[in-house]
């Protein structure tokens, strides 16, 4: 369902009748997606291997050694109470709480040799979502070069508005969504009219602050991620079109009413002679079609009850509508805040305390059962082979075990999952020491990731240059 709540302006005041009509020249409705609908209609698609990106951040920092990269021979104090699983590729072993996925490594590979450059949430979250130090370090008070760089899911925003990579829908109505089974081979939403970049999730937060580089940074807040929140209490919720408090379904009395306002908003922004695109923005975020792809109540109960009835299980589900649909990247946050027992979202992975605990009765089998659930619906329906999954935290955690049962901090090495659009499965890319504290062979920063979306989206370095997207890294060659 969408759920009609409360909507509040920058300076966080509540939108009044006169500010809500208005918002077709805000930068909801009149900057960010207009210029979006705008520039996507002046770009030409060319072929690439992905024609979406879906990044599940696994916010907080997920414990390499407790998920993908177990060391069975290490001391008790670093390897902690979980056996590595055997998998359907040999000698390829991932931890045991995670028996979907390891029915499914031929379809995914591993990086185990990532690394960055901070240990505060805020700074290397902002580098892994970025690809770029850029800007990132001196947010903790180190060197850090120039300013915050966009998102990745903004960069790939950019690309496929100005004539860039990703096969693009043309403008206007969701076409009709198919829920009763797998779509024919390869095939996808032709004419979405969604945004390109989306994420399913609150803003990201280290504590009361919310995190830079989940934007636009440098190329501007209409390369912002249009933003969709799922409540399982509720469903899902789209920020932009909350209305005021005082303007509750109850209180308007029933859906003739309710579209009825709708319909004096639209006179009202017509009045103020919106160009063609502000009409389009405003009449994608207020049609029927639109809302039909963020509703998850199309989905029978049994899909539903695949991906796991959690709120990061069913942002999965309506991160694959999304793809289904033709949006070219949307990530999907474990959680709007690191800490595990935080309320908002499934409780984050900083799992200082009680980590072993909390991953075997919680974290491994939401994530384990929604991550395998995913990929096998996105091959189901023949959208894998055209779509980047990246799993991944903003670092990993400490491989020696804390006095509090849990693990800290680790910016020294940590692991990623990818699968889809080309990456060859069964593959493990760079190897960590006998203790999990360094990469041994081949290591990765979050650059390298960067450049290898971008590689798997098809803009090339000169492209990329051209654009002022380009990235320190290079691209991870042995993954396709």
């Amino acid at each position: 369902m969408l759920l009609l709540g409360r909507q509040r302006q920058r300076t966080c005041q509540t939108f009044d009748r006169r500010a809500f009509l208005q918002a077709g020249a805000s930068t909801v409705l009149g900057l960010s997606l207009v210029d979006l609908l705008g520039l996507r209609a002046a770009g030409k698609p060319v072929n690439g291997s992905a024609r979406s990106v879906l990044l599940l951040w696994l916010w907080g920092g997920p414990a390499h050694l407790d998920t993908w990269d177990p060391k069975p021979n290490a001391p008790q104090e670093f390897r902690g109470p979980f056996a590595p699983i055997a998998t359907r590729m040999p000698g390829f072993r991932i931890c045991e709480l995670f028996p979907e996925v390891a029915r499914l490594t031929d379809r995914l590979a591993i990086v185990r040799s990532l690394h960055t450059w901070s240990n505060d949430h805020g700074v290397a979250g902002t580098i892994g979502l970025t690809g770029s130090q850029d800007g990132a370090l001196a947010l903790d008070g180190r060197k850090g070069q120039g300013s915050v760089r966009p998102a990745l899911g903004s960069v790939i925003a950019r690309a496929c508005t100005t004539g860039g990579m990703l096969s693009r829908p043309r403008l206007g109505s969701v076409e009709r969504l198919e829920t009763s089974g797998p779509r024919k081979h390869g095939t996808r939403g032709k004419s979405s009219g969604l945004p390109p970049f989306l994420v399913i999730g609150g803003k990201l937060h280290q504590g009361k602050k919310a995190i830079a580089g989940e934007g636009g940074g440098a190329l501007g807040a209409h390369y912002d991620p249009f933003r969709l929140e799922y409540d399982p209490a509720h469903g899902t919720r789209v920020p932009a079109l909350q209305l005021p408090a005082d303007l509750t379904p109850e209180r308007l009395g029933h859906r003739q009413q309710l579209l009825q306002a709708f319909d004096g908003m639209k006179r009202g922004l017509a009045r103020q002679s919106l160009d063609d695109y502000r009409g389009q923005a405003f009449a994608l975020l207020t049609s029927s079609s639109a809302c039909r792809a963020f509703d998850l109540g199309l989905e029978p109960d049994r899909v539903k009850d695949r991906y796991g009835r959690t709120r990061f299980g069913q942002s999965c589900l309506l991160a694959r509508r999304l793809v289904e649909q033709g949006v070219p990247f949307v990530q999907v946050n474990w959680s709007d805040h690191v800490e595990a027992e935080e309320d908002a979202g499934d409780g984050g992975w900083d799992h200082h305390y009680r980590n072993f605990q909390i991953m075997q009765d919680r974290h491994a089998p939401w994530l384990d059962q929604a991550l395998s659930a995913l990929l096998l619906d996105l091959e189901d329906r023949g959208l894998l082979q055209s779509t980047l999954v990246l799993a991944m935290g903003e670092f990993g955690r400490s491989p020696r075990i804390n006095d509090k049962a849990g693990r800290d901090h680790w910016e020294h090495c940590y692991s990623a999952l990818l699968a889809g659009a080309g990456i060859r499965g069964g593959r493990i890319v760079g190897e960590s020491d006998a203790r999990g504290e360094h990469p041994h062979d081949r290591p990765v920063t979050p650059a390298d990731i960067a450049a290898t979306v971008q590689h798997a989206v098809g803009i090339t370095s000169e492209q990329a240059q051209t654009l002022g997207l380009a990235v320190q890294g290079k691209a991870i060659e042995e993954l396709f």
